[in-house]
C-alpha cells in the first residue's frame, strides 16, 4: 500500500509512535474502562502499546503518520492483501502471551488482566466478521494529537486513505468507542453499522464507508 504525502512509519520510529499512541488514548473511554486507576493507566500504556506495535509490524500492518513531527497517526490492515496465515496467527499468539505476561508482573491483583480479558471484544475487532473478508480495509488505530486537532491533520490522514480505498473499489471499517467521534467519521462518508455494548457499560460504535 502506498499512501501519497503520508509518512510510512518504520520500526525505528517505535519510541516515538509509542509516546504519539498514549498520549492520544488514555482518556479515551475504553482504556478507562480497562485500567479504571489513572497512575496506573499511564505507567501501563506504554509499554502495551509496545505489545501492540511488535504485532502490528509483524504483520501485514501499514502505519503511516501525517509526516515526521508525528502529530498524527493511523495503523491499517489491507485485507485484500494475500498474507501468510501461519506467520500471522503466531505473531498474534506470541504478542497476546506478551501483553499477559506484562499485566501479570505489573499487576499481581489481575484486576488488569482480568478486564483486558473480559473486554477481549472490544479489542479485537471481532464485529468485522459480518463484513466483506477480501475487499476491505479496516482502520486498527486513528489518532491526532490532542493539542493539535483542529488543524487538518485528520483530513490529511484521512484522504488518501479513501482515495486509495476508491481506486481498489474497497470498504473501510474502523471502530470508535468515543461517541463524539461519530460526526467526524460521517464527515468523511462512514455509516455507523452497529454499536456492541458487552461490559463495562461500554459502547463500541462500527462505522463503515462502502465502496463507491
Amino acid at each position: 500500500m502506498n499512501l501519497r504525502n503520508l509518512y510510512r512509519v518504520e520500526r525505528e520510529d517505535m519510541d516515538r509512535l509509542r509516546e504519539l499512541l498514549t498520549e492520544c488514548f488514555e482518556q479515551d473511554p475504553l482504556y478507562m474502562r480497562l485500567i479504571p486507576e489513572e497512575e496506573t493507566r499511564k505507567r501501563l500504556l506504554p509499554e502495551l502499546f509496545e505489545c501492540d506495535l511488535y504485532e502490528m509490524f509483524g504483520t501485514s500492518c501499514e502505519i503511516y503518520a501525517d509526516s515526521e513531527e508525528f502529530n498524527g497517526m493511523m495503523i491499517l490492515s489491507d485485507e485484500s492483501e494475500p498474507y501468510n496465515p501461519i506467520t500471522f496467527y503466531l505473531t498474534e499468539f506470541l504478542a497476546g502471551l506478551r501483553t499477559d505476561g506484562f499485566l501479570i508482573k505489573e499487576d499481581h491483583s489481575l484486576k488488569t488482566l482480568w478486564n483486558f480479558l473480559i473486554g477481549r471484544d472490544y479489542l479485537n475487532s471481532r464485529w468485522t466478521d459480518e463484513l466483506h473478508q477480501n475487499q476491505r480495509l479496516h482502520i486498527i488505530y486513528f489518532a491526532v494529537r490532542p493539542s493539535m486537532q483542529g488543524k487538518g491533520i485528520a483530513s490529511r490522514l484521512m484522504r488518501p486513505v479513501i482515495h486509495y480505498a476508491y481506486e481498489k473499489k474497497l470498504m473501510i471499517s474502523l471502530e470508535t468507542h468515543n461517541e463524539k467521534n461519530i460526526p467526524m467519521y460521517e464527515h468523511y462518508g462512514f455509516r455507523l453499522f452497529e454499536t456492541v455494548e458487552k461490559h463495562f457499560g461500554l459502547k463500541q460504535y462500527c462505522m463503515v464507508r462502502d465502496p463507491v
